[in-house]
């Protein structure tokens, strides 16, 4: 049985912490969690902690939690990196299983993921089931997105990249293709580790049946919106080449001002403003954390 260590990116949510905590503890193939605390506020890292020490105390025996505290908002890239490091040198296990403070596995999907990875030796990175049907794909033009997939499909099914919900890597893919690109902050740094993946040669796969929820997405708009289309910018830039960039921006500008002009046609994510400064700074060469106006929302 393939053994895993859970990697958790958290930020200010204790609360929805112990949900997943509690979630991952039923994952019988689950060896250890470290939980990458991304700059919270005093008053949720203190009840972190005392949400941990209500846990170690009601099961002594059970799965050992580590705390590593990043001290600001790195990102979730970046932060997963911080716990991916220090997975890498502490810890032996050859897989590790990464998801944000939210993430709900079912009881079985650890168990549903190890024996799809224990059939396939060149298995690098792999994802839980959303239930959603989809099959993430990377497109030269439009980065990372999702497309329907077969809806009686079941197991390993190969895709370009892995889901963020809760993704597992291989220490030996992770020791080729290196960690999460830092320049992206959030949103589409999964997409490119997906496609480094696949070139250097292994398998990228969603697990069918292996199932797990969101249970609380909390981001702002403007937040997400700014971050997509600047990084979709890069995404693309870097696996397509100068050509697809030059036809994404266009659609980008495209549909800010078909937003602009006809607020009907607008999506659940929109944000003027944030939508052009992410295709300025992309312009500019400014990666990495995006414009504090928008972390301060």
């Amino acid at each position: 049985m393939i053994r895993f260590t859970a990697v958790l990116v958290h930020r200010n949510a204790p609360e929805l912490l112990e949900g997943t905590l509690r979630a991952f503890d039923a994952q019988h193939a689950l060896a250890g969690i470290v939980v990458v605390d991304n700059g919270s506020s005093a008053d949720h890292l203190n009840r972190l902690r005392q949400g941990l020490e209500r846990r170690r105390l009601a099961h002594p025996g059970g799965v050992g939690v580590e705390v590593l505290e990043a001290g600001e908002n790195l990102g979730f890239g970046p932060g997963a990196n911080l716990g991916l490091r220090h997975w890498l040198n502490r810890c032996e296990t050859p897989w590790v299983a990464l998801a944000p403070h939210d993430a709900h596995p079912a009881a079985d999907c650890f168990a549903r993921v190890g024996a799809e990875l224990a059939r396939r030796p060149r298995a690098g990175l792999a994802c839980a089931d959303v239930g959603d049907g989809g099959l993430p794909v990377l497109d030269p033009y439009f980065g990372g997105m999702v497309v329907p997939g077969a809806e009686d499909a079941e197991g390993w099914e190969d895709v370009d990249y892995p889901h963020g919900t809760l993704m597992f890597a291989g220490r030996r893919a992770l020791a080729d293709i290196g960690l999460f690109d830092e320049r992206y902050f959030a949103y589409c740094e999964e997409a490119d580790l997906g496609a480094r993946a696949t070139a250097a040669g292994w398998r990228v796969g969603l697990v069918r049946g292996a199932r797990v929820t969101n249970t609380h997405l909390g981001s702002q708009v403007a937040l997400v919106d700014y971050l997509q289309h600047r990084n979709t910018l890069l995404l693309v830039r870097t696996h397509s080449g100068r050509y697809h960039t030059f036809i994404r921006c266009c659609i980008s500008l495209y549909q800010l001002s078909a937003g602009l002009l006809r607020p009907a046609r607008r999506g659940l994510v929109f944000d003027a403003r944030a939508r052009a400064d992410g295709v300025i700074d992309f312009l500019r060469g400014r990666f990495g954390p995006p414009p504090s106006r928008y972390l301060s929302r």
